[in-house]
């Protein structure tokens, strides 16, 4: 499947809602505060950036560039992030200079490459020593994926080529020069989860942890309790990588 207008009415995307308190806008409000709280002010980077929403939401805050490999995408989200240098770029090949951001958001994307330590490579070549990475992936160790086994969320989507278990990423980013500071999961918000009982139901009870962090901002989902891993990871400095 090809990273184009089409991408965005797969299975990944046809039953997402973009309106203004939707799940979708929920999320992307939730990863900002998580750019807020542990980013330092300067310049943001956000890779595979999409339609926008979230990379426009830190306009004012910080100086955003957006990248992404989608051109039609990147056309699109100059309407959401008006402010924001885009790039059409791959993860793995990304056109900045060395040391250049003080935050990097990369939500949802590596699990798409043929080579993901690429750009975890990239991604230590890009930000200064102690800053930011806030990176995402579909979550193996999901309570719900031996529920779910075939049907699991992140197995739907066919570009999805570099599932990896949490300790394996984990292992590349320490690789990569990053220090995890904080490892934790987005809930179970695709449901039903269980036979028989009704899935408006199930949304409620199996989304309500998930529901609370995103609205509040306060990270308290367990990894296990979610179908995404989010870390939240330092990059070292050069003493520390070489010690």
């Amino acid at each position: 499947m090809s990273f184009d207008e089409t991408y965005f009415s797969s299975h990944a995307y046809q039953h997402v809602s973009f309106a203004r308190f939707s799940q979708y806008w929920w999320a992307n409000r939730f990863y900002a505060i998580l750019a807020r709280r542990y980013g330092r002010r300067g310049r943001l980077l956000e890779i595979g950036s999409g339609l926008g929403h979230l990379v426009g939401l830190l306009e004012g805050t910080f100086q955003t560039f957006a990248a992404d490999i989608n051109p039609w995408a990147l056309v699109r989200s100059k309407d959401a992030a008006a402010g924001t240098s885009h790039a059409l770029a791959s993860a793995e090949e990304l056109p900045y200079r060395d040391g250049i951001f003080e935050v990097v958001i990369i939500k949802h994307v590596v699990e798409h490459l043929a080579h993901p330590e690429r750009a975890i490579a990239e991604l230590g070549r890009l930000l200064v020593p102690g800053g930011t990475l806030i990176l995402s992936a579909p979550n193996l160790a999901s309570v719900a994926r031996p529920w779910k086994k075939e049907k699991w969320i992140g197995y739907q989507d066919p570009t999805h080529i570099a599932l990896k278990e949490p300790d394996e990423w984990l292992e590349l980013l320490r690789g990569g020069g990053f220090c995890p500071r904080r490892i934790f999961s987005d809930g179970l918000w695709d449901a039903p989860y269980l036979p028989v009982v009704p899935k408006v139901i199930q949304k409620l009870a199996f989304g309500l942890p998930g529901g609370m962090q995103a609205v509040t901002g306060i990270v308290f989902v367990p990894l296990r309790w979610g179908e995404t891993m989010v870390v939240i990871a330092q990059k070292e400095s050069t003493k520390k990588s070489t010690e």
